[in-house]
């Protein structure tokens, strides 16, 4: 990629919030990671400069804190929360305080960002997806190629909750709350009696419709065998039906 000035990033950073492009996207069931997007968002680090911000911050300048309007359809409740320059909030998101979204993520319409969440940079969520309170989701900015971490559509991520290091949550999953979940975290789907395995790029893949709450495996080697000791595992212990789909029913009124 040629050199990349302040010109061009400034044109990028207005796509990116305008939804026009993503650092990664859906195609024919795949998903791409357009790695020019964080090139450019990489070397807005590098042209900007330490400046205060509103409220005694300090930050780069190329990296402001966005603004929104009636017209930009968020719904940005009072209470502390901030938005970075770079990121997308569909018309028809909100954003509850305080919660913190960076960078080149994308946050879809009719999502809502719960209290004290963090939507990391270049984390990518999909439409009617709830990320309860006090919920983490990873940011991967570098390398540049890396598959960011995913939300997809639908998807439901309980309260407490760690989704990180690009792990990708299919359309209509549901992490019950204090699930954390890593590229090297082992998933058991006791459903169908495997490990979830990582994907070609190490990733984890959460199933699409899968129920996931917090379990344990025993050590099977060794003197922390004969201790009894286990070692925090998930476990997939359903895939989404009526009773789990009206459990987590995003309340309509609420939006």
């Amino acid at each position: 990629m040629s050199e990349i000035n302040l010109e061009r990033f400034n044109e990028v950073m207005d796509a990116l919030e305008r939804g026009e492009i993503r650092v990664a996207e859906k195609i024919d069931g795949v998903w791409k990671v357009n790695s020019w997007v964080k090139e450019v968002i990489l070397a807005g680090f590098k042209l900007g400069a330490i400046v205060e911000m509103p409220g005694g911050f300090l930050d780069k300048d190329t990296f402001p804190v966005r603004k929104f309007r009636p017209e930009d359809g968020v719904r940005f409740v009072p209470g502390g929360s901030a938005v970075r320059r770079g990121a997308y909030m569909a018309p028809g998101s909100i954003i509850m305080p305080p919660a913190y979204v960076n960078v080149g993520a994308y946050v879809d319409s009719g999502t809502m960002v719960d209290s004290h969440v963090t939507i990391g940079s270049c984390a990518q969520v999909g439409k009617n997806v709830h990320v309860s309170a006090s919920t983490q989701i990873g940011g991967v900015l570098e390398p540049a190629g890396a598959t960011p971490t995913i939300i997809e559509d639908g998807a439901f991520v309980g309260g407490n909750c760690g989704i990180y290091e690009g792990t990708i949550v299919q359309e209509g999953a549901v992490i019950a709350s204090g699930v954390i979940i890593t590229s090297s975290t082992a998933i058991y789907d006791a459903v169908n009696g495997d490990f979830i395995r990582r994907n070609e790029e190490g990733r984890i893949v959460v199933p699409r419709g899968a129920v996931v709450v917090s379990g344990s495996k025993p050590i099977v080697k060794g003197p922390a065998a004969e201790a009894g000791v286990h070692l925090y595992c998930p476990v997939i212990i359903k895939y989404r039906d009526d009773k789990t789909a009206g459990s987590v029913r995003l309340e309509e009124l609420l939006r």
